[in-house]
């Protein structure tokens, strides 16, 4: 009986992961046990087929230990002409009552924000994250963001 288990399992997992047909970018980097007000999070795009337009993600894996209802962010993006282009966000991370948003069985959830919709690439780009959250009243941002485990950034196809 394991083994009919086992195998089904599998083959839902498989079926799960191919239904990705949109995906041509998903990667996750740590930021340690706190994310540094100085930490940037970097990534190196792939060339992309300039004939076709994106939607770019931010994801964010964040735990029980995130103690605020909003993040801050500093999103560049360095283009192959050199110019860069700088956005700077903010995203809901927790209900009123303090239960964090996003999608996840345990106390580690993943919230998957929308970033940029319909962008076409044209060469290589490249992409950094910083966290810019500040108490409330207070001009300096928070050194050490606690709850923050990992930060990724996600390329969908548009269809």
């Amino acid at each position: 009986m394991r083994l009919k288990n086992s195998v089904v399992l599998l083959l839902v997992s498989i079926l799960f992961f191919s239904c990705d047909k949109k995906r041509v970018f998903d990667e996750y980097k740590s930021v340690g046990s706190a994310w540094h007000k100085d930490s940037v999070v970097s990534f190196n795009l792939p060339e992309l087929d300039s004939t076709k337009r994106y939607d770019l993600f931010i994801n964010i894996r964040d735990n029980n230990n995130y103690p605020f209802s909003n993040l801050f962010l500093i999103v560049t993006l360095e283009k192959p002409n050199g110019y860069t282009k700088v956005d700077t966000l903010e995203y809901q991370m927790a209900a009123a009552d303090g239960t964090l948003l996003g999608n996840g069985f345990t106390d580690i959830k993943e919230s998957k924000l929308y970033f940029k919709e319909n962008v076409r690439f044209r060469g290589k780009y490249k992409l950094n994250i910083k966290q810019a959250v500040r108490e409330g009243g207070k001009v300096p941002g928070v050194t050490e963001l606690e709850g923050i485990t990992e930060v990724g950034l996600r390329i969908e196809k548009k269809e």
